[in-house]
């Protein structure tokens, strides 16, 4: 059975709900819920784990052409599934069932009437392929009487200080904002898109270990790192090395300063030396790709003329060996000194190199990162503390590999708890207007600017109200 709700209370729906990265920042708010739904098991039951309220189902179910079942609520929520709009699926946008998935968020809303709409996806929703499908969200949340704005908003955590919520992680994400325009006022035609306040901001650079904070053993189970990937990036360090070296010696030749490590792909499968292995690489390939490919061979030539054939044809014979994507490099380290230096991720364009100032974003289809300096890859709970989940969040027995599917598939806590604030801000007159919405903006204007231990607090307190639903068996 769910939580029992106070009177007066703001309620909240968790539409596509994941393991509650909204409910964190309302719960941590002090609202509750009114409905949850996530149609994956796992993580609907690590929600349950935590929030102490069903979530397993399916939103089709509960809206559609038959009726609404949802029950009535002040906010509405959801991170609707990206599929359809991201740049690694197929970006059919609402041409994909998937993508229709926003006509039961409209439904739900034009018979609720929720105050507030708060909506998360990726930034390519908002890019110029889906112009189409942003016009039609904005225009159809307009006709249902929402003031919303035009312009996208753009947030990401690695942008937002950690007094305030942020982590270091590259995780933009577009959010869709939008207040019930109460019927004796009038909707602004073009509000501004919502923006965070500058002392929010970040203003200095992340250091991943201790900003996160990492733990800083080197031995966290479930982050060891394979005989295969240990030789990977030792081959790549091999070559770092050598390219060091070549660029020295350029220096010591020609008195110039010395050159960073190249920034553009490295391809070993294009370091060929005769004119007819080149051309049968570059025919055919688009001008983008011929310009790497020449970079590429440009590289060779001066990497082979400074160590030799015999070394050069050595390291290459053994990168030969390595799947096709491990045998590309991406070196975005500016001057490190060394791979183990640096965050490494597998990705299918190669190895990519950065400094360990903030991660890539955290995504649902591929391996985890190596952090260099920690000799170990990044673990479930750090991933979580990256979507800015405190460390009593509960995973219960289930596998790592989820976890870092449903962080992947999550919400940064923080950045959610700072968007719903700067909105209220907003549309602060909108909101005083009405009874539910003075209690929502007393709600958001009053919470912390730091949701990470009221968010702990309010799973404690979660964990010790008897009258609570009995945790759902988390599943393996």
């Amino acid at each position: 059975m769910p939580t029992q709700q106070a009177p007066g209370a703001v309620t909240f729906a968790d539409l596509f709900a994941g393991v509650g990265g909204f409910a964190a920042a309302l719960s941590a708010m002090g609202a509750e819920h009114a409905y949850a739904v996530e149609i994956d098991k796992h993580a609907a039951a690590v929600y349950e784990e935590n929030w102490k309220h069903p979530a397993l189902g399916d939103v089709t179910k509960d809206a559609n052409d038959a009726g609404v079942t949802v029950p009535p609520h002040d906010v509405i929520t959801g991170g609707f599934p990206c599929q359809p709009f991201s740049k690694s699926g197929a970006q059919r946008g609402m041409d994909e069932v998937r993508g229709t998935l926003f006509w039961n968020i409209e439904k739900i809303v034009r018979e609720r009437k929720p105050t507030l709409i708060c909506l998360e996806n990726v930034r390519n929703l908002a890019g110029p392929r889906h112009k189409h499908e942003w016009q039609v969200i904005i225009e159809h949340l307009r006709n249902a009487g929402y003031q919303v704005a035009e312009e996208s908003a753009v947030f990401s955590p690695h942008l937002i200080a950690p007094d305030f919520g942020g982590s270091p992680q590259v995780r933009e994400r577009v959010f869709i904002t939008a207040t019930l325009v109460p019927e004796h006022m009038v909707m602004d035609p073009d509000p501004a898109p919502v923006a965070l306040p500058e002392h929010v901001l970040m203003h200095r650079e992340w250091n991943l270990v201790e900003d996160l904070p990492m733990d800083a053993s080197r031995n966290v189970a479930g982050t060891e790192i394979s005989l295969d990937e240990r030789a990977w990036v030792d081959h790549w360090e091999q070559m770092v090395v050598f390219m060091r070296a070549w660029r020295a010696d350029q220096s010591r030749r020609t008195g110039e300063p010395i050159r960073r490590l190249p920034g553009h792909p490295i391809w070993a499968d294009a370091w060929v030396s005769t004119s007819a292995e080149r051309e049968r690489l570059l025919d055919g390939a688009p001008a983008w790709k011929a310009g790497f490919l020449k970079k590429n061979f440009d590289l060779y030539d001066g990497l082979r003329e400074f160590l030799g054939a015999k070394e050069m044809g050595k390291w290459l014979r053994r990168v030969r060996q390595f799947p096709e994507s491990r045998r590309k490099l991406e070196w975005q380290a500016q001057d490190a000194e060394s791979m183990w230096d640096c965050v490494i991720s597998f990705r299918p364009s190669g190895l990519r190199v950065k400094r360990p100032t903030h991660l890539p974003a955290l995504v649902a289809i591929t391996q985890t990162p190596i952090i260099g300096p920690l000799k170990r890859k990044l673990s479930a709970r750090e991933a979580a503390r990256l979507q800015g989940l405190p460390d009593n969040f509960s995973f219960g027995t289930q596998r790592d590999a989820l976890t870092y599917k449903q962080m992947g598939n999550g919400v940064n806590v923080g950045v959610v708890n700072q968007v719903l604030k700067a909105h209220c801000e907003r549309d602060k007159h909108l909101l005083l207007a009405t009874e539910r919405g003075r209690a929502i903006y007393a709600m958001v204007s009053s919470a912390p600017d730091l949701p990470r231990e009221a968010v702990a607090e309010r799973l404690d307190a979660l964990q010790r109200t008897p009258d609570t639903a009995s945790a759902a068996a988390v599943l393996p």
